[in-house]
């Protein structure tokens, strides 16, 4: 991600600083200014002292200059030391550079007489301030919702989705792809809300109603399975980096409550919890379940586990608490609030004002005030420490009724043992005699402690003496079962004892309000002045920042800071919010955003490709009471969605990456769809919800494979920061990053040897083809076959296809497939004892490894 972020750096400005045209004049605001912001203004602008006396935040304190002189001569390069300093690299003293196409384009300003575009004033107040060309960025502007234009009949206008998408297309001489057929529509469907292909009776039953809402209803019934909240809790998953451990080196210290987190989302996102509570709750639900936290009811519960959104940063203080180690903890977690909610790094401004986007270096530490009270690297909580216990008063009543049951169980258990033990110790010394059975007896009962010499010489030489519970069955086997039996109903009684469960949380405790400081250049052990918390400057107009006043009270159990930011960003006209979450939606029904930087819309990202339609959905959004679910369902009734994914020669040439949308965008499965449609095709899916994540041994990185024996949705297998899953982790699932906006789309060596070696796809191959000989029935599809040489094999080969791509084989398919297996039974005759099967596992690990089983179209 560094190094990721190390070339955008290099290649976003120069797209800012060159996109005026050819004859377009330059102007310091927009060319030149954003360049010097980059490379020098950290030094000659961002503090109260400028080096050398030079300030160059404007352009007529450049021409001014500092203890050297001016710096900038109008319409004169060479003598223009801003100029000369850049290119002989004096300037900056950093190893970055100014590169050589922004050394051109500041001569080139110079040269033309180093114009600004609006009078500058005399002074600034210290620091890089906002300028009215960076409030002007798109991104920044009040939501603005945009009426779309108006087609004819022929034109398939669906929603006002398509208006916009169509607009886009007819400027590039384009149109919408021919609807899908049904067939794949509903497969599309299925995957995208369920991430499960449909069955094959949703199939038959959707193709066999002819309704004019057949489709709108089919969408309903998906978004009411509880398969939704598994696949789209994923998405969200991602965003915030949630694991289930901690991440701390090598040790990678398990997060055992975690999940509940996770849960948290899937009931969420079943519910269709309103998006705007469910950013509240992640943001501040111990605020808006305040303690005392006794006797917590669900819905309690559920809020307090939403605040693991605040706990899913790495955390080094699981192995070593140090301030250091907390203060990164705050960090990330800034990172992860910012991107994930706001669209943008703000991590770039902890140390100095950001570089390329407008965000004081204040602006952070204002964000980091808001959570602050939760997160006090100076009086830091550990994950111990942030831990409630979910037994009710009820539940602990009952385990002591329990403990005291069961110790008097105990008891008589102890004494009918130790009577049959004493019985056995006095008939095993019979066997000694009788002059020697006093002291004997003696030895053995006196205590270790208080034992003679003599008496520990006669222990050590009678072993056979020596009788315990444990080897009661050596000397009477009655008895010994009996108070197996008896200690067997011991053990129950105890396994009635309610278990403690616990919950994670991010919280306040009462004490003095931590004040929180800039730090100079970052460093922790440097503060300098206090902020308040509050908003970024920028997301507001100017002089309206958001700030967050502070309470009376030095001491409270909560600020309310959290909870006040939360439901500022939710009011419902948030510019950066609203964009991002709707973003986001948009994002997983075509495999790209309309900004296709998800977690950062300001310079370096990309820009919107329907910049419009945008700002309507997220004004729709709120519109629709923050409704996921109906969000859905409205992308989804659109054409632009319900379009085939068939590419043409025409619109390639145009737009051959399909950002306008001409046409439904063939994607691969993400990693954990995948999994689950093989387990599900191999008939092995467990579709139990909700609990403790699934420890998984097999096909661990770095660790060989083992067979899969946790064939539980992929949502709920453990996240360990350290230990991925290697068949995920090789389909591009997220593994060792802070948190992933989106997930890369890559193919490689690696997924094709998973899918042609590693042990569990070549187990599930093997149970789909147990399923294929088990579940073929007698008569599939007879008829077709009645002319085949081998007929059987023909149906097991279409019930295979039909399984697999939920469709139909082909004649040519079939006439391959039995070949196929004919050819491979004669092969595997002399070293398998059922070649039939094991041509038949062979064929089903192709269908499961084929393009068409990866992708969905």
């Amino acid at each position: 991600m560094k190094t990721t972020f190390a070339i955008l750096s290099l290649v976003a400005i120069p797209l800012v600083a060159m996109r005026a045209n050819a004859d377009e004049p330059l102007t310091f605001e927009q060319h030149v200014r954003p360049i010097l912001k980059a490379y020098c203004l950290d030094c000659h602008g961002a503090g109260e002292k400028m080096k050398g006396g030079l300030d160059l935040r404007l352009k007529r304190f450049a021409e001014k200059g500092g203890k050297s002189g001016p710096v900038l001569v109008p319409g004169d390069p060479v003598k223009s030391l801003l100029l000369q300093r850049m290119k002989s690299g004096e300037m900056p003293t950093t190893e970055k550079k100014v590169p050589a196409e922004m050394i051109a384009v500041v001569e080139k300003w110079i040269k033309a007489g180093a114009e600004a575009r609006r009078n500058e004033p005399a002074s600034l107040p210290p620091g890089i301030n906002i300028t009215p060309d960076e409030r002007a960025y798109w991104f920044y502007q009040p939501l603005k919702r945009v009426t779309p234009a108006t087609f004819g009949p022929k034109d398939r206008i669906r929603t006002p989705i398509d208006a916009f998408v169509l607009t886009k297309l007819r400027e590039k001489k384009l149109a919408f792809q021919a609807d899908a057929d049904r067939l794949t529509l509903i497969r599309r469907a299925s995957l995208d809300l369920l991430g499960l292909p449909p069955s094959q009776k949703e199939i038959d039953d959707f193709l066999a109603d002819n309704a004019s809402d057949a489709y709108e209803k089919l969408l309903d019934r998906f978004l009411a399975s509880p398969h939704y909240g598994e696949r789209w809790a994923r998405h969200w998953l991602d965003v915030v980096g949630y694991a289930d451990s901690a991440g701390d080196g090598v040790a990678d210290t398990p997060r055992p409550n975690a999940w509940r987190y996770r849960d948290y989302v899937i009931r969420s996102f079943n519910a269709d919890k309103p998006l705007e509570q469910f950013v509240i709750e992640q943001l501040a639900g111990d605020e808006v379940a305040p303690g005392p936290w006794k006797n917590l009811k669900p819905d309690q519960v559920d809020r307090l586990a939403a605040t693991g959104f605040l706990r899913t940063a790495p955390d080094p203080t699981a192995s070593k608490a140090g301030q250091a180690e907390a203060e990164q903890v705050v960090v990330d977690t800034l990172k992860i609030v910012s991107s994930s909610l706001l669209g943008l790094s703000v991590g770039c401004a902890q140390c100095h004002d950001h570089r390329y986007d407008p965000i004081p270096q204040a602006d952070y530490f204002r964000m980091r005030a808001i959570f602050e009270p939760a997160f006090n690297p100076g009086q830091w909580r550990g994950a111990g420490q942030r831990r409630i216990s979910l037994f009710s008063d009820a539940d602990r009543a009952k385990a002591a009724a329990i403990d005291q049951e069961a110790a008097k169980m105990q008891a008589a258990v102890n004494a009918k043992q130790q009577k049959y033990v004493d019985a056995a110790f006095e008939k095993e010394l019979t066997r000694f005699p009788e002059k020697e059975r006093d002291s004997l007896r003696k030895a053995f009962r006196t205590p270790a402690a208080k034992s003679t010499a003599e008496q520990k010489r006669l222990v050590a030489a009678n072993p056979k003496l020596n009788i315990s519970g444990g080897l009661l069955y050596q000397y009477n086997q009655a008895a010994a079962d009996e108070i197996k039996k008896l200690q067997d109903a011991v053990n129950a009684k105890r396994a009635l004892k309610p278990v403690e469960e616990f919950v994670d949380i991010a919280n306040e405790v009462a004490g003095p309000i931590p004040l929180t400081k800039i730090f100079h250049r970052g460093d922790y052990r440097q503060p300098r002045n206090a902020v308040q918390p509050g908003d970024l400057t920028i997301a507001a107009p100017e002089g309206q920042r958001f700030e967050i006043a502070p309470k009376d009270a030095k001491t409270s159990s909560s600020t309310g800071r959290r909870l006040a930011f939360a439901k500022h960003l939710t009011r419902g006209d948030h510019p950066l919010f609203g964009r991002v979450m709707a973003n986001r939606i948009w994002q997983h029904h075509f495999g790209r955003g309309i900004v296709n930087t998800p977690g950062d819309f300001g310079v370096l990202g990309e820009r919107p490709s329907h910049p419009e339609l945008l700002d309507w959905l997220a004004t729709e959004l709120v519109r629709q009471g923050w409704s996921m679910k109906k969000m859905h369902k409205l992308i989804m009734s659109s054409t632009a969605y319900r379009q085939s994914s068939r590419r043409t020669p025409a619109q390639d040439a145009v737009d051959g990456s399909n950002t306008l949308l001409g046409r439904y965008p063939l994607r691969r499965l993400d990693a954990e769809v995948l999994r689950d449609r093989i387990l599900l095709t191999a008939g092995r899916l467990d579709r139990k919800q909700f609990g403790p994540a699934i420890g998984v041994v097999e096909d661990v990185v770095g660790q060989g494979n083992a067979p899969d024996d946790k064939p539980r949705r992929s949502v709920y297998l453990q996240v360990r920061r350290t230990k991925p899953v290697a068949f995920l982790a090789a389909f591009d699932a997220p593994t060792s990053e802070l948190n992933c906006d989106r997930r890369a789309g890559t193919t490689s060596a690696p997924q094709a040897l998973m899918l042609m070696n590693s042990d569990f796809i070549l187990k599930q191959a093997g149970y789909f083809a147990a399923r294929v000989r088990k579940e073929t029935p007698a008569d599939f599809e007879r008829d077709r076959f009645a002319k085949i040489k081998s007929p059987r094999l023909a149906q097991y080969a279409a019930f295979a296809w039909r399984e697999a791509y939920q469709r139909q084989a082909t004649p040519q398919e079939i006439e391959v497939a039995v070949r196929f297996l004919g050819r491979q039974m004669v092969h595997l005759r002399a070293n398998v004892k059922d070649a039939e099967f094991a041509a038949l596992t062979n064929l089903c690990q192709q269908l499961l490894s084929s393009n068409e089983f990866l992708h969905v179209d």
